[in-house]
């Protein structure tokens, strides 16, 4: 997910095959640069629910997520935005970034959205490169800060050019999902790095 990451050794041709789930296209949204996650603050501005965006409060954080059929497990830290208003993401690729603005996971609406490099710099694999791998059913369990884990199962992944990563991943209203997010093939360099973004969408399950 680095824009300056290279090709991941010996598995490009495997992402570029990249199997989607769903067969539903992803909506359409307001364009995001190609090095962008998304711009947040257009989604906030199409829910007329949203007053304005603050970090949520008052709810357990994430700590750790995980999804044990892949062996993902990965450390949580709040982020916010870029300058540029495209959504921050953790340089350290085992690392995943919650967006704060946006509902917590365990939330009973919204979209709770988790961001990871799927490589370092020097090629080496990230934490979110296990997304390749999931499956429908799959379970994603979110540890949380003073409270018990939340459970999800995986409905959906599917790619998305970058320039059409749709605002409603963002979203603060409507039915609860966890989504996940990092980047997809093609891997362009003189244009920024990879030019799509691999999302898993899950939804809440019973512990």
């Amino acid at each position: 997910m680095r824009e300056t990451a290279r090709p991941l050794n010996g598995r490009i041709v495997a992402l570029a095959a990249l199997a989607v789930l769903t067969t539903a296209p992803a909506p359409s949204g307001p364009p995001s640069h190609p090095a962008d996650f998304g711009r947040p603050a257009a989604a906030a501005a199409q829910d007329p629910t949203a007053r304005r965006a603050e970090p949520a409060r008052h709810s357990p954080q994430p700590e750790r997520v995980l999804v044990p059929a892949v062996g993902l497990d990965a450390r949580v830290r709040p982020v916010g935005v870029t300058g540029q208003g495209a959504m921050a993401v953790p340089a350290d690729p085992s690392v995943a970034g919650w967006y704060r603005f946006g509902p917590v996971p365990g939330s009973p609406g919204g979209s709770a959205v988790l961001v990871g490099h799927v490589d370092s710099d020097t090629g080496a694999l990230g934490e979110f490169a296990a997304l390749y791998d999931v499956r429908a059913g799959d379970r994603v369990e979110v540890r949380r800060e003073g409270a018990g884990p939340v459970a999800y199962r995986v409905l959906s992944r599917t790619t998305v050019p970058k320039d059409e990563l749709p605002a409603s991943l963002f979203r603060r209203t409507g039915a609860p999902v966890l989504t996940l997010i990092t980047c997809a093939p093609p891997f362009v360099p003189e244009e920024g790095g990879y030019l799509s973004n691999l999302v898993v969408t899950a939804q809440p399950s019973p512990a």
